[in-house]
């Protein structure tokens, strides 16, 4: 049997700890639901059952990218057994979205592509393209054309924002002179 007895110091102690633990629970919920909503996460992304280009759409719209379902198109490709240094480069990228193909050594899997019409001008096109292996995404990533390039999503998802940032803050110089122009007006032609 143990004896535990609560003097006002330890009472203050205990009573303080207790708060600084639901602070910290609290901290941690929150952090965990805000990186949750950000962008799917690896998890997600090996439940996710891709059946039809619904679900194409949908995988991608959680990226934050848009795809154009009437240019979506199905291949068949193989993923190679023994991989050089540019195919292993090659699943780095697609590593971003939290897949890998490793496991798809040597087997051949379904390529989904659809346009991708807000990274696109015409000239240039970009592609999302996701892999699947019996309803499962095993690899994702954006494939520009002509050029062949290829980007991981969360690369191309943070050039995105970092470029719509850009676009939607004005530009300090700009607004300095419409400021000083506004000023110059009012001071020069007085209303009466």
């Amino acid at each position: 049997m143990f004896l535990f007895t609560l003097t006002k110091p330890r009472l203050r102690r205990a009573g303080a700890l207790a708060l600084c633990t639901a602070c910290l629970a609290g901290t941690v919920t929150a952090a965990v639901r805000f990186a949750g909503a950000a962008a799917p996460t690896a998890a997600a992304a090996g439940t996710t059952v891709i059946e039809t280009t619904q679900d194409i759409a949908g995988y991608f719209t959680g990226y934050g990218f848009e795809v154009d379902l009437a240019t979506a198109a199905v291949d068949k490709v193989k993923v190679p057994k023994k991989w050089d240094d540019s195919f292993a480069a090659f699943d780095q990228v697609v590593g971003e979205s939290g897949l890998s193909l490793a496991a798809c050594k040597g087997k051949t899997v379904e390529k989904w592509t659809a346009l991708c019409p807000q990274l696109s001008d015409g000239e240039n096109d970009t592609y999302c393209v996701l892999l699947v292996y019996k309803t499962r995404p095993v690899g994702a990533y954006l494939l520009a054309k002509p050029s062949g390039a290829v980007t991981g999503l969360v690369t191309a998802a943070a050039e995105g924002a970092a470029a719509l940032a850009a676009q939607q803050t004005p530009a300090p110089e700009s607004e300095a002179a419409e400021t000083a122009a506004e000023v110059l007006d009012e001071s020069v032609f007085p209303t009466e």
